[in-house]
């Protein structure tokens, strides 16, 4: 039996609710099969579609009625964990049980702790909520004290910090699920970001990755595995040229080549190379796989995706 941490990309959910449930259902298949060949698996979650969702909806709705207040940012990333976690659970305790598999599914609502000094604070790049035009930008940034930042010549985003995660703070109850032979859902969105004062701890508008929150996590319960699931097979250099070449293996020292290099691009594989490194050399003996959520059981095997070990 191996313990996994299993951290879906986007392509696993959708962008809207109604997408989300028809996708879950074929992302449910990809986790059971894991849990079917005798594994322990912990999920984790993106949630930028959604929290994004939720934010601008509350937006939306106290400009157009002052009734209705505001919803702060780590609120809205509450109830994205929660509704993703719902068409989750459901859709694998349904495929589990199709499989007679003996498997319960919990969701938990999971506050991430980050450093109120990290740098991140300082320089806020993680964009979230819709585009404005500069001179609405230019009355957020006066009248919430938002950051607001132009985005590829869309027009101007706001922008919060994405700091990295040190601890998690649910992490006995995950633990005590797991090995009760329990799969858990949990740092959904990279989980709420919070910075610890005494015993209170406070939530702060910010984005943690969920590659970074699923290593630090995987790390923690001491998995064996971490897969990183999302759209494509394999890490590749040169990705979209004529020399492109896939990555089936790839060690620690290769990686960091790499990243000098270039290779990976900063939203997209970069996040993913780098906690592959990071929970790979936090122990001796951890695998990380890159892999396709269509072939994550072929990636178990060694038929699929690129190894990351040191």
């Amino acid at each position: 039996m191996k313990r996994i941490v299993v951290a879906l990309g986007g392509n696993a959910l959708g962008n809207t609710p109604a997408e989300q449930h028809a996708l879950v259902k074929h992302t449910a298949k990809s986790i059971a099969a894991l849990i079917g060949a005798g594994n322990e698996v912990i999920v984790a979650h993106g949630n930028g579609p959604q929290v994004g969702m939720i934010n601008l909806a509350f937006e939306t709705a106290s400009s157009a009625n002052g009734k209705i207040p505001e919803m702060p940012f780590p609120e809205c990333g509450a109830m994205s964990q929660g509704y993703i976690g719902y068409h989750l659970q459901n859709a694998l305790r349904r495929e589990l049980l199709e499989e007679g598999l003996k498997s319960d599914v919990a969701t938990i609502i999971t506050q991430v702790v980050v450093d109120e000094h990290d740098a991140a604070f300082l320089n806020p790049t993680k964009p979230i909520g819709s585009f404005y035009s500069q001179e609405v930008a230019k009355e957020l940034e006066e009248s919430k004290g938002y950051i607001m930042k132009e985005d590829a010549g869309r027009g101007y985003r706001r922008v919060v910090a994405s700091p990295k995660p040190i601890d998690v703070v649910e992490l006995n109850m995950i633990k005590t699920l797991v090995e009760a032979n329990h799969c858990v859902i949990t740092v959904g969105g990279g989980g709420i970001p919070v910075i610890q004062k005494g015993h209170e701890l406070i939530g702060v508008a910010a984005v943690i990755d969920k590659d970074f929150a699923s290593a630090k996590l995987a790390e923690l319960l001491d998995a064996d595995y971490l897969f990183i699931l999302t759209a494509v097979e394999h890490v590749s250099i040169h990705y979209g040229k004529p020399n492109q070449i896939n990555l089936t293996k790839l060690s620690v020292k290769e990686a960091r080549e790499y990243i000098k290099e270039g290779h990976f691009a900063k939203g997209s594989m970069l996040p993913k190379v780098e906690a592959a490194i990071q929970f790979t050399s936090s122990k001796k003996g951890r695998v990380a796989v890159i892999a396709s959520l269509e072939k994550s059981k072929e990636a178990l095997e060694g038929n699929s995706g690129t190894v990351v070990t040191v």
